[in-house]
């Protein structure tokens, strides 16, 4: 990206300041996070897609760090550290920059440094409310900076998990399904294989140090690890760490254990996943598709369509929100509804704004317990291109 002159950094800065307006009067805190965090919490948490475009270094005294490739997980350890409790609400907002390595050539719309101006609710307890207050307040800020041409898409991973219960998967299946979910054509690999048990995926290793491997004894497991190889003359430079090998292997051991899907549980979840269209009808869809099946379905639907709702309520036009069952982000810390905004101008691969729910990632910011939280980011250069380009 070509570097950015003094009176554009100034009009990027006046746009980002019109969108901070609208976030403090919704009652949202302005803060500042670090930009040099722990490299550790994010590279557990951001999923596979996101961990390879961080930049990571060590400095001097041997620390791994990052420069942060978003705010949220900075916001989290913000919190973190004001509060004793980590379940105390809060609402803060920021406008900063975030770093990822783009893996084609950078643009204006893609750049390797961007800015997010955002918000993060924590503590929360009611659930859809704040989800909904939270795409409002997005497209309030959005159409305060003039472009009124958008578009939401919906997805809930939420729901997704309960259609992996309604299907009876065991919670090794519904774990793997859930953490191939951000990678659709790994997610369907996956589901190909639980169909057919694991066993044919694990050939190529031998039955004997399979069966002699352990999660409970890893320092056992290891060493048995380590003999294979070393009878087979493999050695370890170059390749990945022996607990990294022992851990895949333990997991191919178990995937093993497990029982095949049955056909009715992956036709259910192959037509789940293929639900996609106007956010209005797809509950309906979803519902008939479940009806009967039960196992706890109704609270997640009956959530999806409170959702909707207040949406409604607040102003949003249903007509333009689309809903799709496979959207899940590629962020893997999200564990309910997930949401983007598009205009018409820049195309579904650069949505000018995205959030969703995480109520996971205070504890692996290191809270120890889950805290409710739904937040969104705006990109402020893809806001600030459409406002000069004129996409309205």
């Amino acid at each position: 990206m070509a570097a950015v002159s003094t009176r554009s950094l100034e009009e990027l800065e006046a746009q980002a300041r019109v969108l901070l307006s609208v976030f403090t009067n919704a009652d949202y805190e302005t803060v500042a996070p670090a930009i040099i965090q722990p490299a550790d919490v994010f590279l557990d948490v951001v999923g596979e897609s996101l961990r390879a475009r961080t930049y990571v270094f060590t400095d001097p005294d041997g620390a791994e760090l990052c420069l942060r490739p978003d705010l949220t997980v900075p916001t989290c350890r913000l919190h973190l550290a004001r509060y004793a409790d980590p379940g105390t609400p809060a609402r803060y907002c920021y406008n900063g920059a975030a770093f990822r390595f783009q893996p084609q050539a950078a643009d204006a719309r893609h750049p390797r440094e961007f800015r997010q101006a955002g918000i993060e609710r924590f503590g929360d307890r009611a659930r859809e409310e704040a989800e909904a207050e939270t795409v409002a307040i997005v497209i309030k800020a959005i159409e305060s900076a003039g472009l009124k041409d958008w578009s939401i898409r919906l997805g809930d991973l939420g729901l997704f998990s309960s259609v992996l219960d309604v299907a009876g998967l065991s919670p090794r299946w519904k774990k793997r399904l859930d953490d191939a979910f951000l990678k659709p054509l790994s997610f369907r690999e996956a589901l190909k294989t639980f169909a057919v048990s694991a066993r044919s995926a694990s050939a190529s290793v031998p039955d004997a140090l399979l069966s002699s491997l352990r999660r409970d004894d890893r320092a056992a497991s290891e060493a048995a690890v380590a003999a294979y190889l070393d009878e087979k003359s493999i050695e370890l430079i170059g390749t990945r760490a022996l607990a990294d090998i022992t851990a895949h292997l333990i997991g191919i051991a178990e995937d093993r254990e497990e029982k095949p899907l049955d056909a009715a549980a992956v036709d259910l979840i192959k037509r789940y996943v293929g639900v996609s269209g106007p956010a209005t009808k797809a509950g309906a869809i979803i519902d008939k598709l479940l009806n009967g099946l039960g196992r706890g379905s109704g609270t997640a639907l009956e959530a999806y369509d409170r959702r909707l709702a207040l949406l409604a309520n607040s102003g949003i036009d249903l007509d333009r929100v689309t809903f799709s069952a496979e959207f899940g982000r590629t962020l893997a810390y999200y564990t309910g509804l997930v949401f983007e905004v598009h205009l018409k101008a820049h195309g579904p691969e650069s949505p000018i704004a995205a959030g969703g729910r995480y109520d996971g990632l205070m504890r692996a910011a290191g809270a120890g317990i889950d805290v409710p939280a739904v937040g969104a980011a705006i990109h402020t250069e893809r806001l600030w291109d459409a406002v000069r380009g004129g996409a309205q």
